[in-house]
């Protein structure tokens, strides 16, 4: 049984949102699925979701005033590349929708070391009635469970392939003739945004993706601007070397 307007399905274009979609249509459930527009995913991935998922819709975050954020005015205004720690493109670019409404996604504990690592204190607390399936966290990521609650959004999220493991998923797309990306036939376990910190392959993304890495090092231009205008110190004096120092090299 749906809830009533649906679900809200969190469609990212990767393996996992293949997955739940295509159980939400073995389901019959009602939804609508939507992709929040980073601006920095693979424009192999865009064009898959454009060709094989026509439904989904493109979300597109916005400023208060109404223009588009993007990874180029983010970087910026907040006057720093995002880090494996200060993840603010996450919470500003991918996290704003479903507000409301009663969310599914992809989410699975084998994504994240710290999810994996995170499962055996929530299944002791399970374990001494501490607790049960649902959860009741609000914006905790690292404490994600099949169900839970965001009250600060009023969301209700469900995560129905949080125990999957990798084979899991492809044995299903697999079996089900699902198509899927070609990023992982070209050697990608994971996709997401070019260049993110949190990627192992940041570097060798950048170099594939000529443009992209011109549109970070103008945007690290524009950041020193405003750093040097703002009297805020710094030791990096060109876009080069915000890179070089983002990149870890």
């Amino acid at each position: 049984m749906s809830p009533r307007g649906g679900y809200y399905l969190a469609f990212s274009g990767g393996k996992d949102s293949i997955v739940i979609k295509a159980l939400a249509d073995m389901a019959g459930a009602k939804y609508d699925a939507h992709y929040n527009v980073t601006t920095v995913d693979p424009p192999e991935l865009i064009n898959f979701i454009r060709v094989h998922h026509k439904d989904v819709v493109f979300e597109k975050a916005r400023h208060k005033d109404g223009t588009q954020i993007t990874m180029w005015n983010l970087i910026p205004k907040k006057k720093m590349p995002p880090t494996r720690i200060v993840r603010y493109c996450c919470e500003s670019l991918k996290e704003g929708g479903g507000n409301g409404r009663f969310v599914v996604t992809g989410v699975r504990w084998a994504e994240s070391v710290r999810r994996k690592n995170d499962r055996a204190g929530l299944e002791l607390n399970a374990y001494k009635g501490r607790g049960n399936r649902i959860i009741d966290d609000p914006d905790n990521p690292a404490h994600e469970e099949m169900a839970h609650v965001c009250p600060t959004k009023g969301k209700h999220i469900l995560n129905p392939i949080i125990d999957w493991e990798d084979e899991d998923v492809w044995e299903f797309i697999y079996t089900y003739h699902l198509p899927y990306c070609e990023l992982y036939d070209q050697g990608y376990t994971r996709l997401g945004c070019i260049g993110c910190p949190m990627s192992a392959k940041a570097a060798e993304e950048l170099e594939r993706y000529p443009k992209f890495k011109q549109a970070y090092l103008r945007a690290f231009d524009r950041m020193l601007k405003i750093r040097m205008e703002a009297g805020l110190k710094t030791d990096w004096k060109t876009p080069e070397e915000v890179m070089n120092w983002w990149l870890g090299r």
